[in-house]
C-alpha cells in the first residue's frame, strides 16, 4: 500500500495510479490546475500545478531542485509533495501573472464571472496588483464557432482542454490551435463548425470565460442561480446533472460527474432540451369536457369527478379499465398510479405508455467519417425516455406482465374499453408519441383521462385533462437502461394549478398530505422486490444499481 507525504501529512493512496494533484487531494490539499482533467490526456501546458516533489531517503525528504507539474508526475510510495513552500507559491504566482498578461478585465460582462478558476486562483495564488504596462493583445472574437458555441478569443489561456475533448471524446476534431507563441488561437477547420452532439461540454471544460454557450449567454449571473442535483430525462443514459434555476425559471443544465452513469459529460440534446419546462404552452389547470368543449375546473371538483367516474367504470367491468403509465413517470409515481387503479378493482389492466425511440444508439468517439471508435466513451441512447425499466418493474409487480400501448389503442378502437387513464407527461421532443389515429381510437372509450405537460392529439380528445409536472418539478427515482436507480430532485415548482404527478395520484387515492418521495420510495421498496435495495431511501451521489430477477 503506497503512502505519500503532502505538506508533512501522510496520505494512504493504496494501489491507485494517481498523479500528484489527485494524491494531494486525497490528503485534503488542493493543487490549482487548468489544463488537467481526469477524462483527458495530460499535456502539462498551463504550468499552474507546479509543486516541489521528492522522496523519502533514510526517513528524510530528498527534494528535486526544480518544481514539477503535478498533473504529469505520478505519485508512488514515499513521494513527498510540497505545495505551500515559497518556491511552489512563487511558481504558481509567476504562472498566473503570465496567464493574465493579455487577459481582458471584462469580469463585469463575462458569463463565467462567479465560477471562474482564473478569478479564484488569482485571489488565492496570484499577485494583488498587475505589473503589465504594455498594450494587451486583443485578437478578434469568434461568435460563431458553432451553432451554440461562441469564442471570446482574448480570454483564452490556451489550456487546450476543448481541443483534446473534440479529439478524444467526441472524436470529431473540429477544434485546433492555430499559430504559435502569443499568437496562438483556438479555431475550427474552415467550413467545419463545432456542431457535434457533445459540443456543449467544451463550455463546461473551459476554465475561464473563453468558450460560452449561446443558449445561456448574458441570461443570468451565476450567483443568482440555485443549483440542484438531478438526472437528465432526455434519454435512457440517465446523465447526472446540475439543474440551475432562478425565480422558478430553468436556465441551464450542466453534467455532474457519475462513473456509474455517463462519466463527466452530457449531450447537447439533454443540455438544451429543457426549455419546454418554461413554456407558456404548458397545461396548468384541470379541464373538464362540457357540451363538447373543455372548460377549466377547480382541482378538488375535477379530482372528485375523475375518482367517481373511474370507480363506477371499474365496478361495472374492471377489465375494461386501463391505466397507461408513461416512461417519464418516476418509479414512485408509477407505483402510486398502479396502486390507485388496482384499488378500484383488481381486474384493472395496466400498460406501458409509448416508448420514444429515435434511430440507433449514438456512440462516441467517432472517426472523421462518423464511424464509432473503440473504446466507447459516451453513448446517446436511441430510447428517448428516462425510466422505462423502472415503470416496467412496477407494472410487472402488479400484473405479472407489461402491456404495450398499441394493444390498448386497438382495444379502445374496437370498443372493448370503458375507461382509459393516460398518465403521459411527454415532452415536445416526443410529440409524435401518439398519432391522431391512436387518439381517435382512445376516444371510443366512454371515459378518457389524459394527464400531460402540453396539448396533444390525446388531450384534445379527453373528457378530463390533468396538468402534469416536468421532471425538473418533481422528486423521485429514475432507473436507466443499465438498471441504475438515481434520485430526481425538484429544481422549480409547478406553476398555476399544476401539481406533481405523485401528488395527483395521492389526491385521487384520498391520501392526506403532500407527496414525500423518500417515504413513497421506502413503501415501494418494501412492496416490490426489485426495488428492495432502495429501502434506505437515500441513493447517494452515484445512485444504486438494481438487478432484475430475470
Amino acid at each position: 500500500m503506497a503512502v505519500v507525504h503532502v505538506n508533512g501529512i501522510s496520505v494512504d493512496i493504496g494501489d491507485e495510479r494517481l498523479n500528484l494533484i489527485q494524491a494531494a487531494l486525497k490528503g485534503g490539499v488542493f493543487i490549482p490546475h487548468y489544463c488537467w482533467h481526469p477524462a483527458l490526456t495530460v499535456v502539462a501546458s498551463c504550468r499552474m500545478c507546479l509543486v516541489e516533489v521528492g522522496e523519502l531517503k533514510d526517513g528524510k525528504p530528498a527534494m528535486q531542485p526544480k518544481v514539477v507539474p503535478g498533473c504529469q508526475t505520478p505519485a508512488k510510495d514515499g513521494t513527498v509533495i510540497v505545495t505551500n513552500s515559497a518556491k511552489a507559491r512563487d511558481a504558481q504566482m509567476q504562472t498566473l501573472e503570465g496567464l493574465l498578461l493579455n487577459h481582458p478585465l471584462d469580469c463585469p460582462v463575462c458569463d463565467k464571472a462567479g465560477e471562474c478558476l482564473l478569478q479564484d486562483y488569482s485571489y488565492n495564488f496570484g499577485r494583488s496588483q498587475s505589473r503589465m504596462i504594455d498594450t494587451k493583445n486583443t485578437p478578434p472574437n469568434k461568435p460563431d464557432l458553432g451553432n451554440n458555441i461562441s469564442l471570446f478569443t482574448d480570454r483564452c489561456i490556451m489550456c487546450s482542454r476543448c481541443v483534446r475533448f473534440t479529439r478524444e471524446i467526441s472524436g470529431t476534431a473540429e477544434l485546433q490551435i492555430l499559430n504559435r507563441g502569443d499568437h496562438s488561437e483556438i479555431d475550427v477547420f474552415p467550413g467545419e463548425p463545432i456542431n457535434n452532439k457533445l459540443s456543449g461540454n467544451v463550455v463546461d471544460l473551459c476554465p475561464v470565460g473563453a468558450l460560452c454557450s449561446k443558449d445561456f449567454l448574458y441570461k443570468q449571473r451565476v450567483w443568482y442561480l440555485k443549483s440542484q442535483k438531478s438526472v437528465c430525462a432526455d434519454c435512457s443514459t440517465g446523465c447526472s446533472v446540475q439543474v440551475d434555476s432562478n425565480k422558478n425559471v430553468l436556465y441551464r443544465l450542466r453534467p455532474r460527474e457519475n462513473p456509474n452513469a455517463q462519466g463527466y459529460f452530457m449531450c447537447d440534446e439533454g443540455r438544451l432540451g429543457f426549455h419546454y419546462v418554461n413554456s407558456a404552452e404548458r397545461l396548468t389547470r384541470p379541464r373538464v369536457r362540457k357540451d363538447g368543449k373543455h372548460v377549466a375546473a377547480p382541482w378538488n371538483e375535477a379530482a372528485a369527478l375523475i375518482r367517481t367516474q373511474l370507480k363506477a367504470a371499474a365496478e361495472r367491468d374492471g377489465s375494461a379499465v386501463v391505466g397507461v403509465a408513461s416512461p417519464f413517470l418516476t418509479c414512485e409515481e408509477a407505483y402510486l398510479f398502479a396502486k390507485f387503479l388496482r384499488g378500484l378493482s383488481a381486474q384493472v389492466r395496466l400498460a406501458l405508455g409509448p416508448v420514444p425511440v429515435v434511430g440507433e444508439d449514438d456512440l462516441y468517439p467517432k472517426d472523421r467519417n462518423g464511424r464509432p471508435v473503440q473504446p466507447v466513451k459516451f453513448t446517446i441512447r436511441a430510447e428517448k425516455c428516462p425510466n422505462r425499466r423502472g415503470v416496467e418493474e412496477v407494472l410487472r409487480h402488479f400484473q405479472g406482465e407489461v402491456l404495450g400501448f398499441d394493444s390498448v389503442a386497438r382495444a379502445a378502437g374496437a370498443g372493448e374499453l370503458q375507461a382509459v387513464y393516460l398518465a403521459a407527461g411527454y415532452p415536445p421532443r416526443s410529440e409524435g408519441w401518439i398519432t391522431q389515429e391512436q387518439a381517435a381510437a382512445l376516444r371510443n372509450a366512454p371515459l378518457l383521462i389524459v394527464q400531460d405537460l402540453l396539448p396533444s392529439p390525446a388531450s384534445s380528445q379527453a373528457d378530463f385533462v390533468v396538468p402534469a409536472a416536468a421532471w425538473a418539478e418533481k422528486d423521485g427515482t429514475f432507473v436507466n437502461h443499465a438498471g441504475l436507480a438515481q434520485t430526481v430532485r425538484w429544481a422549480v415548482t409547478p406553476t398555476a394549478e399544476c401539481r406533481s404527478d405523485g401528488q395527483t395520484f395521492l389526491d385521487l387515492m384520498e391520501r392526506r398530505g403532500l407527496i414525500h418521495a423518500p417515504t413513497v420510495r421506502k413503501e415501494l421498496a418494501e412492496a416490490v422486490t426489485y426495488f428492495a435495495p432502495l429501502a434506505e431511501a437515500e441513493l447517494g451521489e452515484h445512485g444504486i444499481l438494481l438487478k432484475s430477477a430475470s
